[in-house]
């Protein structure tokens, strides 16, 4: 059993009302995990901690920050085996989903330390003579960072690595689906040596979201939001930012296009679909969702899919090493049972799949003929399903791609680049590969979406504007003559 607390000020807290709740696992329906179920006073004193705090962290040196998100990533991977049993016991995923986490987090920590010296002003041409204009970044404040289960060590240091970089403070809310798994990353930033209040930690139940939620976008200390999550609780959570006057960062979810034209390399194109489509159960905001194949290749493409797809055994992860694990709960399973029965019954077929043992458990599956009109059509699965459209030509596979209220990530197959390029420009959304799969990051990108994808941009120079204010200071240098 996993014990999770509340971290504020630096001090290991239940919450005030002693409330609790419990995680159980995707895999056996055991609780594997009890924790801290935090209501507003916690939220109020959490940010107090962070308020209080500020003023000497934000005035902390570039080269201080840096030594510290180093000794983190240090920390983080450190602790890659116990990240991995946690990931597999919250949220069923495979045992090597933990470790690629934790490896890449650690790079988001070392990229955002590296980013400590690079937050930069300009000089700006002024009018008045004498006079020298400057565009200078400080640090925001209280920033809240709030992660989700699916990608949970990735996600959760994203959501406080680069705000700390800049000099705020953080309160990290974790989700109620992974909160052992969010709170192991706090311990590796407490233990690098982060000063007490810099970093806070809440957990909370579901029953009690809404609230919380709404304490913590509602402080007037808190200066920064970021969420990582569903569209649906995106736009609740830009609803309260603007409420509130909070600029936010929202990365939402997805319904990527995969594009494969007639001139592509098929071999690439089905391996980076089957990657695409099912790594971690599809349970991924860069998922492939459509396969948007050119009719000259499309039959093509599909006997060497299907049979790529088969070829990937599911089992449980903590028996066996299986490139396809649990779901993160039996709803995600209902649901895609249900886009396949919708499908099937407007016309659609299932090239293979559509079948599983029971609970949090299903085959990844291919649902081929995928109309409009169908629900798998534009509703994101977040699961081990993929639909599959026939396109005339490329203007219709563009069309296809963009018809969707999604624009995250998308992927266009093509031997010629120009073309290729050319295409991925026409497609609506914030990230485009060509030749290489929807599922792809790395911590120095621009990351984000278009349309109910997401506002704004995680990594490199894009997330130190999203998590400083630009100020303009002038200088007079020589006397200055007023009207009055």
């Amino acid at each position: 059993m996993n014990e999770t607390k509340l971290l504020i000020g630096g001090v290991d807290v239940g919450a005030k009302s002693g409330a609790t709740f419990e995680r159980k696992s995707p895999i056996t329906g055991e609780v594997v995990t009890r924790s801290a179920a935090a209501g507003v006073e916690d939220v109020k004193a959490a940010i107090d901690a962070a308020a209080a705090a500020f003023p000497a962290w934000s005035k902390t040196s570039p080269s201080a920050r840096r030594k510290l998100l180093t000794e983190a990533a240090a920390k983080l991977r450190a602790k890659s085996g116990e990240f991995s049993r946690l990931c597999v016991e919250e949220t069923g995923a495979i045992g090597g989903w933990g470790h690629f986490n934790t490896a890449f987090a650690a790079n988001i920590c070392e990229e955002a330390a590296a980013m400590t010296t690079q937050i930069l002003g300009e000089t700006i041409p002024t009018d008045h003579a004498g006079t020298l204009a400057m565009g200078i970044r400080v640090p925001a404040g209280v920033c809240v960072g709030m992660a989700p289960w699916n990608a949970p060590v990735i996600l959760g240091v994203r959501s406080i690595a680069m705000p700390l970089a800049c000099g705020n403070t953080v309160v990290m809310k974790a989700s109620e689906l992974s909160p052992a798994v969010h709170r192991l990353i706090v311990d590796a930033f407490v233990e690098a040596g982060f000063p007490a209040g810099t970093v806070n930690f809440i957990t909370h139940s579901s029953a009690d979201a809404p609230q919380v939620v709404e304490a913590l976008i509602a402080d007037p200390a808190v200066r920064r939001v970021n969420f990582t999550g569903s569209s649906r609780v995106g736009s609740i959570v830009g609803m309260l930012s603007g409420k509130y006057l909070k600029q936010c960062l929202l990365e939402l979810g997805g319904k990527a296009p995969f594009l494969v034209l007639e001139d592509a390399d098929l071999d690439e194109a089905v391996a980076a679909a089957a990657f695409g489509a099912f790594m971690h159960q599809g349970q991924i905001c860069m998922s492939t969702e459509r396969i948007i194949l050119v009719d000259k290749i499309a039959d093509a493409f599909m006997q060497r899919f299907v049979a790529k797809v088969k070829s990937l055994p599911m089992g449980d992860p903590t028996k066996g090493n299986f490139p396809i694990g649990a779901c993160v709960e039996s709803k995600t399973v209902d649901h895609v049972k249900a886009l396949i029965a919708d499908a099937t019954a407007k016309g659609a077929t299932v090239a293979t799949g559509g079948t599983g043992p029971g609970g949090a458990f299903f085959e990844p599956t291919v649902i081929d003929g995928v109309k409009k009109g169908m629900r798998i059509y534009g509703e994101e699965s977040f699961g081990p399903i993929v639909g599959v459209l026939r396109a005339r030509d490329t203007d219709h596979a563009v069309e296809l791609a963009n018809d969707s209220e999604y624009g995250l990530s998308a992927a266009v197959f093509s031997q010629d680049i120009g073309r290729a390029l050319a295409t991925a420009q026409r497609i609506d959304s914030g990230i485009c590969h060509i030749n290489s799969a929807t599922v792809q990051d790395e911590a120095q990108m621009p990351f984000g979406g278009t349309k109910s994808s997401g506002v704004g941009r995680f990594g490199g120079q894009a997330g130190v504007a999203e998590f400083t204010e630009l100020r303009w200071v002038s200088i007079a240098t020589q006397h200055r003559h007023y009207p009055i």
